[in-house]
């Protein structure tokens, strides 16, 4: 029998130059729209953040229901119900690894009004996923009545093959809006399918647009296409 696979995912290797920082925290709970307060308070420990090439924060992001509690849609009005199981997670350069795990762990900051203690953290390498999602993906000089589903995947596909990354899969959600004190961003989720591994590892390193220390455009392995589209 002649087996032919394009590529060993078992084999490859995923380098170390980008990486996932996750720490534990202490915190009840979090506005569904937390992404410029969490950044705004992080980069108050870390000052640095915003100049380093490859900073990301990840929004903090719970199940769909809990208990019976349904996720809301969105808004600093409705709040997210953390579990212990929760983590902050942190997209850092490799030469900035030691500065995040050092000053990080013990801070203490206030979310809205709700305190959060950040406690010790861990490294996670970047995912060898071919399905790759992003919550929000900034499209820049948009507004909810010019931001078009599939003007939103055309712009976002040319901007990917200006980087070596080919859309052969693509899914977006509904537009959803992040406040910040300059105004609204207005933003789409994004999932991609079909990414080499080298693609994927790329995308996860360079993301997708502006505004990376808020969450947006920054990509996390997913399930699945299929899953999300029946969904």
């Amino acid at each position: 029998m002649f087996w032919n696979e394009d590529e060993n995912s078992e084999a490859a290797q995923v380098p170390d130059d980008i990486v996932d920082l996750l720490f534990m925290i202490d915190c009840r709970r979090l506005p569904v729209d937390h992404a410029h307060l969490l950044s705004s308070a992080l980069q108050a420990i870390l000052p640095w953040m915003a100049q380093e090439p490859g900073m990301a924060v990840h929004t903090i992001h719970v199940a769909g229901s809990q208990n019976g509690w349904e996720r809301p849609e969105h808004g600093t009005d409705s709040d997210l119900l953390l579990s212990r199981r929760t983590k902050l997670t942190i997209r850092v350069p490799k030469t900035r690894i030691d500065a995040v795990l050092q000053q990080l762990p013990g801070s203490r900051i206030q979310i809205a009004g709700n305190p959060l203690i950040i406690g010790s953290g861990k490294v996670r390498p970047l995912s060898k996923e071919s399905t790759l999602f992003a919550r929000y993906v900034v499209i820049e000089g948009e507004t909810p009545e010019t931001l078009d589903e599939s003007d939103f995947l055309d712009s976002a596909a040319q901007t990917l093959s200006a980087s070596g990354i080919q859309v052969r899969k693509a899914l977006c959600g509904k537009t959803r809006v992040l406040v910040t004190p300059n105004g609204s961003l207005y933003t789409r989720s994004l999932m991609l399918a079909g990414l080499t591994i080298e693609e994927s590892i790329r995308l996860q390193q360079c993301g997708l647009g502006s505004h990376r220390l808020m969450g947006c455009g920054v990509f996390i392995p997913h399930k699945g296409i299929d899953s999300a589209r029946s969904s």
